[in-house]
C-alpha cells in the first residue's frame, strides 16, 4: 500500500521529496534510487498516469498541485496517459541494481515500461 513508508523523514519533507522524485520520472523516464523510495515512487507515479487518463480540468488541477511543472502535467495528459490508455496498472517498474558504493544501500532503477516509445520520439526531434 502507498504512503505507508516513513523513510526516515517529517511528513512534509517526505512529501515534498516524493513529488519532486515522481515529476522528474514524468519528465525523463527513468531515475535511481534507493528500492524503499523507488516502491514509493513507483506507486505515486501510476497513480498519476491514471489521474492523467482522464482528461478533465478537476484531474488537472490536482496533477498540478502534485507536480508542481506545468510543462510535466502536459506532457502527462497529451503524450504519457494516452500511450497506457489501454492497460489497467503496471506503467513503472523497479529494477534492483545493486548495493550503493558508499553506503552500501540497496539501489533500484525506476522506469515507465513505454518510456523508449514516449521519450525517444523527443530526442530524436532535438538532434534534427
Amino acid at each position: 500500500m502507498p504512503g505507508t513508508r516513513k523513510l526516515g523523514r517529517p511528513t512534509a519533507h517526505r512529501m515534498a521529496m516524493l513529488k519532486g522524485m515522481v515529476t522528474f520520472l514524468l519528465e525523463k523516464g527513468q531515475i535511481e534510487t534507493t528500492v524503499t523510495r523507488a516502491k514509493e515512487v513507483s506507486a505515486l507515479t501510476d497513480k498519476m498516469i491514471t489521474l492523467g487518463k482522464t482528461n478533465t480540468l478537476a484531474n488537472k488541477r490536482r496533477a498540478i498541485a502534485f507536480l508542481k511543472k506545468e510543462g510535466v502535467v502536459k506532457k502527462l495528459f497529451d503524450e504519457i496517459s494516452p500511450a497506457y490508455s489501454e492497460v489497467n496498472g503496471g506503467y513503472t517498474r523497479v529494477l534492483k541494481v545493486g548495493p550503493r558504493r558508499g553506503d552500501g544501500a540497496e539501489m533500484a532503477i525506476v522506469s515507465l515500461t513505454k518510456a523508449k516509445e514516449i521519450y525517444a520520439p523527443a530526442k530524436e526531434e532535438k538532434s534534427k
